[in-house]
């Protein structure tokens, strides 16, 4: 009964044409199917071999009083990988009349979690392979299950070992019937299913006489026929950012944005907007490690770039293009996810999450549903998600974090979960769940709100600038917060050391940033000396406008409003700023003041300017 089998046309491929393309696949099953040998019998009978090297394994076989495997070819190859061989511990090539082919081996469902999830294994099309003999075992469920939730759609089901069960057409169509039922039910519905036997070469490159009943295509056309994935370089520009290198040596003042661009092109002269901070700028440069000038950047270069401004940009921002699609930023996120760790995943606990360069913690808020990847069971609002579980779940992030969805671009909407340092889980995000601040973005309402942080020495007129500005702002209504340090510190007393001051600031910078994300305007005045607590504050916030009041040490003490300068003199006081403590005065601050030649209202009104709202 060969109808069962999926009509199937491959591509036409011209034989003098070269390979000019490259696909990535994934060979998934059971324990003990028998995948490896089916990738060592591709690589034989594509001849992508080095020359003597089944010859070389036939006589180690012989001198050990072994049988030869085609699998021992795969497991040699990769022995061999530091002598050339264009194969490694996780990947082996090999080539058709129509493309190059990189197969992604997957010996169990924990491994090709952990690469499917962090993108290691960006697979376009799958091989399932499932023991003629022993039949639908937990894995090969399992694994067709993830390749639903993880997006891969061109799926071909391999039934290996046809000669162990004397290539019985009837063994063939029961395993058929029942898989194809049950990746129906997960999304997947496979281009072929192919009777195939790894040992012997059946239907793997070519027809087999063994089984003259079966009349679809081999393995190989089936692969062929397959499309490629188009170029990540179609795709919205997305370039998580690394670091940010600046240079002083020689003259050199510049500040290079460096990353690896995940999808996408950008080119000299573009803005970029990074997210989740909204901040933009156009590119002045495109630069690279011992290249020349470069005009362009392409997905799958690690590359940099300057700015025409010079803006404050943290590792873990995700820079686009503007005109393009955004990503979102979000701190509720609805996700498919599989856990690996040893104790299970609960609420109340932190995590990290860790999605492109960007590491925030997270929270399990609540578990929508866990299915039994076996058999799909499903179990609905299970109080926790239990080792090999794959399950649906609400998330909630400490801070916002940029990504896409799943079903938008799938490289930057892969996360991993660490629990205690090891890597625990992962997943897909497939939606986000704090709408009106995705909405909000995406009209271009950010500057809603936003954090203007007022920095500098004690008496340099921070607090009477940030109440004139309150004041202001009130009068066009919007909404407005104060965070003063002064009054802060009575509600949250702290010491005054280095380490006192700077956890104080990160607290501040979190409630802050909080307020703004919640439309409201935040004059925070804080002395705030140091740059680190300063960069912090900025990284959390989507709009931050650092003003720095620039009054010198000498008028400030002349000042002495609170008289704390006498007392310090006097050395009722230690550590204070500007004495015996050191003030690090912001290297690119959005706005500079000097309260001596500056009244309150002009003060007032270049912070409005810089606001917008003036």
């Amino acid at each position: 009964m060969t109808s069962a089998a999926p009509a199937f046309a491959p591509a036409p491929v011209q034989d003098d044409v070269r390979p000019i393309e490259r696909m990535n696949i994934v060979v998934a099953g059971h324990v003990d199917h028998g995948k490896s040998t089916i990738i060592g019998r591709l690589l034989a009978d594509t001849g992508s071999l080095p020359e003597g090297k089944i010859e070389q394994i036939r006589e180690l076989c012989a001198r050990t009083a072994r049988p030869f495997e085609y699998a021992f070819l795969l497991d040699a190859l990769k022995d061999e990988r530091s002598q050339g061989i264009t194969i490694d511990s996780a990947r082996v090539f090999f080539t058709s009349p129509r493309r190059t082919y990189v197969i992604i081996d997957a010996p169990g469902h924990i491994e090709f979690l952990k690469n499917m999830v962090s993108g290691a294994a960006r697979a376009e099309a799958a091989f399932l392979v499932i023991d003629a003999r022993e039949g639908i075992r937990e894995n090969s469920r399992r694994h067709g299950y993830l390749m639903g939730m993880l997006g891969i759609r061109q799926v071909a089901v391999l039934i290996n070992k046809m000669d162990l069960v004397d290539h019985e057409e009837r063994v063939f169509e029961a395993l058929l019937e029942e898989y194809a039922e049950f990746l129906a039910a997960v999304g997947v519905a496979p281009a072929a299913f192919i009777p195939v036997s790894g040992a012997h070469g059946d239907n793997l490159v070519g027809p087999s006489d063994a089984m003259p009943w079966y009349t679809g295509p081999s393995a190989l056309e089936v692969l062929d026929g397959f499309s490629p994935a188009p170029p990540a370089t179609a795709s919205a520009f997305r370039m998580p950012v690394q670091d940010v290198y600046k240079f002083t040596a020689g003259g050199d003042d510049r500040r290079i944005v460096a990353g690896t661009v995940e999808s996408g092109t950008l080119r000299v002269g573009d803005t970029v907007v990074f997210h989740p901070s909204g901040k933009r700028s156009r590119v002045r440069s495109i630069e690279a490690f011992n290249r020349g000038p470069q005009h362009s950047a392409r997905a799958g270069q690690a590359t940099g770039f300057t700015l025409d401004e010079q803006i404050y940009v943290a590792r873990g921002q995700v820079a686009a293009r503007e005109g393009e699609t955004a990503p979102h930023a979000a701190t509720r996120l609805s996700v498919s996810l599989f856990w690996l760790g040893r104790a299970a995943f609960v609420p109340g606990r932190d995590y990290a999450l860790k999605l492109g360069t960007a590491r925030v913690t997270a929270r399990l808020e609540s578990v929508e549903r866990v299915i039994d990847a076996s058999d799909l069971r499903i179990t609905e609002h299970k109080p926790q998600v239990d080792r090999h579980d794959v399950a649906d779940c609400v998330l909630r992030l400490r801070t916002p974090i940029a990504l896409d969805l799943v079903d938008d671009l799938a490289t930057t909407s892969r996360f991993v979960l660490v629990d205690d340092y090891e890597i625990s889980g992962g997943g897909i995000v497939r939606g986000v769940l704090d709408e009106a601040f995705a909405a909000g973005r995406a009209a271009g309402e950010a500057d809603d709100g936003a954090v203007v942080w007022l920095t500098g020495l004690s008496g340099s007129g921070k607090s009477t600038i940030a109440d004139r500005v309150a004041t202001d702002l009130r009068a066009r209504g919007h909404r407005v917060e104060l965070l003063d340090g002064d009054a802060m510190r009575e509600v949250f007393p702290t010491g005054f050391t280095r380490e006192d001051r700077h956890e104080h600031n990160r607290r501040m910078a979190f409630l802050a940033s909080r307020l703004e994300h919640h439309g409201v305007i935040v004059l925070a005045s804080f002395v705030s000396p140091y740059r680190a607590s300063r960069a912090f504050a900025r990284s959390l916030t989507r709009r931050f406008i650092e003003v720095h009041v620039a009054t010198p040490l000498e008028e400030c003490e002349r000042r002495d409003v609170k008289g704390l300068y006498a007392r310090a003199r006097r050395g009722e006081i230690t550590g204070f700023t500007g004495l015996d403590d050191p003030y690090e005065p912001p290297e690119a601050a959005e706005l500079t003041i000097d309260t001596r030649g500056t009244s309150v209202d002009e003060a007032s009104r270049r912070i409005l300017e810089r606001l917008g709202v003036a």
